[in-house]
């Protein structure tokens, strides 16, 4: 048997390839994207181009080795190069190609153990400066060991490797009255460290930030999911509410008017087949697979004014904007509209509210004002929480007023709310 795949979508059996929500080409399951998005190593799994955390690291790994041996070669030509012009240095011997080998070598394991290998890679220095040998490249190891090892926050074991590097340079080349040649490893080597103090900042500033990024990003994600939790709160609280009413008409009028049953359950059925589409609509944003249902809030108004007319009170909408806001100030009026409606309803007792919608002073104003029974100095309710803290996440302001009824007051600024609904 064939499944479904008509409007009701949750019924699908999601799949361990991603979220549900999403009918792949076969029927299904899969992330958004590419068909083969959802498959595991693409549809070129095991080709030659076949791309991968694995893959990345075995390339990155060749090119250091490559860079290893190239380095080393260079030590060992530049040398050899060298030593022609230094004829009282100990000719180059097996001992001393292994010291200017070991160092690049060593190198390939700087990611590890930073500090311990930029003191090795300074040891090897010393004794190869120590045996007598030329000078050359061999010093261009430990200025890049220094260099890393210092980015990579092995402060004190580069400095003291360093510091050891200067007395071994000091001690070989000042007796012999060369003083030159201490002097520029000295400055060689403040200069390659602090080097490695610039690049380690840099690197600590962009860890710095990319926490601060992440923390927004965390923060702005918990405000859209209280933002989601909210709007479910006022979708089900007003269409249970008018669930109930409407069921209660249509009981009443199972014995007494037969004739009449009929539309009272079908206004039930309209009711929660509306109120289904909306917690549909909300779920779906919030599995980030399914867009908000395009068109602006203030165009179900209309329908939401109805609605309350049909549990019994009466309203009269008065919507003065001469154009309409942003479709994230009209979001954030719509729900206020909602839950200011359902509270007249379930508990205010109310027969008659006035909903006002306007423009004043660069806000978005909206009033509802009913006729029922007020705070009488209660608390505010969960609802009117919720609204509260809906406006105040906006950058607006709302205020609760007894004035013959319940005067709620929102002022909305039109310049201060961003596209998902907050400031």
């Amino acid at each position: 048997m064939r499944a479904s795949q008509g409007d009701d979508r949750d019924s699908a059996v999601p799949t361990r390839h991603g979220p549900p929500g999403w009918h792949g080409p076969l029927g299904w399951h899969s992330p958004p994207g590419p068909p083969w998005s959802g498959w595991r190593g693409g549809p070129w799994q095991g080709a030659p181009w076949q791309s991968g955390p694995g893959r990345r690291r075995r390339l990155l790994w060749s090119a250091r080795v490559a860079g290893a041996v190239l380095l080393a070669l260079i030590q060992l030509v530049g040398t050899h190069v060298v030593a022609v012009h230094q004829p009282g240095s100990r000719p180059l011997d097996v001992v001393g190609v292994v010291l200017l080998v070991a160092g690049p070598a060593l190198l390939l394991t700087l990611g590890r153990s930073p500090g311990p290998v930029a003191a090795a890679v300074a040891a090897l220095a010393i004794a190869y400066f120590a045996l007598g040998y030329p000078w050359g490249p061999v010093l261009v190891s430990p200025a890049l060991a220094f260099v890393f090892a210092t980015a990579a926050g092995a402060r004190w074991w580069t400095w003291g490797s360093g510091a050891a590097v200067i007395i071994g340079a000091a001690g070989w080349g000042l007796p012999a009255g060369d003083w030159l040649r201490p002097a520029a490893v000295a400055a060689w080597t403040a200069v390659v460290i602090l080097v490695g103090e610039g690049l380690r900042v840099r690197r600590e500033r962009f860890a710095a930030r990319r926490r601060e990024w992440e923390a927004q990003r965390r923060e702005a994600r918990d405000q859209e999911r209280l933002d989601l939790a909210r709007d479910i709160h006022d979708v089900v609280a007003h269409s249970l509410s008018l669930i109930n009413v409407r069921a209660s008409i249509a009981l009443h009028l199972a014995d007494r008017r037969p004739e009449e049953l009929r539309p009272a359950l079908e206004a039930v059925k309209q009711a929660s087949h509306e109120a289904l589409g909306e917690v549909r609509e909300l779920l779906g944003v919030l599995r980030q697979d399914v867009p908000v249902t395009p068109g602006e809030p203030f165009e179900r108004l209309p329908g939401l004014v109805e609605d309350a007319r049909g549990m019994g009170l009466e309203v009269t909408l008065d919507a003065e904007l001469g154009g309409p806001p942003s479709p994230a100030v009209q979001r954030v009026a719509y729900r206020v509209v909602q839950e200011a409606l359902t509270n007249a309803v379930r508990h205010s007792g109310a027969r008659h509210a006035d909903v006002r919608i306007a423009r004043s002073e660069g806000n978005v104003v909206v009033e509802v004002h009913d006729d029922g029974s007020g705070l009488r100095g209660a608390e505010p309710g969960s609802g009117l929480r919720g609204m509260r803290e809906r406006v105040e996440a906006a950058g607006g302001t709302l205020t609760l007023t007894d004035a013959g009824g319940l005067l709620i007051r929102a002022a909305l600024p039109e310049d201060g709310i961003g596209p998902e609904g907050r400031k």
